[in-house]
């Protein structure tokens, strides 16, 4: 009879791990209210939250120092209509968290968006890559549907530095660039994906490698950003 318990037991927990890891993957988004205050910026809630009822408005983007710093909120998408680029470039910034995991139970990514185009409708096409305080990273884009360049989970590099523990501070330098044929991200100074514009380019993709460039920010997160800059390659 214990032994058939035990069993029962042992095997409705297994049925349960699912449903908990899914828990946590869905951990719901807080609203950290004040919308975007940093002139010529335009942002973009995920379709999920917009359909939770959050707006830009339930993030917060400011200028702080000589550089920003954002606080989510919904995973959202900002970028500034004026700042395109075309051929080949690179765009680089630093990623502070300045507690990690401050706001949420399990790591959440920030990075770089570039190749923007239609932004802000349902018709809109980008490439990011994004950090994670926890040593990971994840390369995604939407066309308009979100699409997937490193596999359907995040994945750990030595390059992406880790925090100490909940609470301590961990910064990343993301760059993205395009250059001839290819499109590549590198963290902290390692180059850490690399694709072939065909591969990323096309339907349900990219319409085009060139286009505007901006940041995007995982929910419940809060980041400093510093240094965003645009060179021609």
């Amino acid at each position: 009879m214990t032994r058939t318990m035990h069993i029962a037991l042992a095997t409705a927990a297994l049925a349960l791990l699912p449903q908990l890891m899914q828990a946590q993957g869905d951990e719901t988004s807080r609203s950290a209210a004040g919308g975007i205050t940093v002139k010529g910026w335009l942002g973009k809630v995920d379709g999920k939250e917009a359909a939770a009822g959050m707006t830009v408005d339930s993030a917060r983007f400011v200028t702080m120092g000589p550089g920003f710093h954002v606080t989510t909120g919904p995973a959202i998408t900002y970028w500034n209509s004026t700042d395109k680029m075309s051929g080949d470039y690179t765009v680089k910034a630093t990623f502070s968290e300045r507690e990690f995991m401050a706001l949420n139970s399990h790591p959440h990514p920030y990075g770089l968006v570039i190749a923007g185009n239609d932004m802000g409708t349902g018709n809109e096409s980008y490439l990011y890559c994004a950090a994670y305080g926890n040593g990971n990273f994840i390369v995604r884009g939407f066309g308009p549907k979100p699409f997937q360049m490193n596999g359907p989970r995040p994945v750990a590099n030595e390059a992406v530095n880790k925090a100490e523990a909940k609470g301590k501070p961990v910064t990343q330098e993301i760059a993205m660039s395009v250059k001839g044929n290819m499109v590549s991200c590198a963290i902290n100074g390692t180059v850490v994906a690399s694709y072939a514009k065909s591969e990323v380019l096309g339907e349900g993709k990219l319409k085009t490698t060139d286009g505007m460039y901006g940041m995007r920010f995982g929910h419940n997160t809060d980041a400093h950003i510093a240094g965003l800059t645009v060179t021609k390659n």
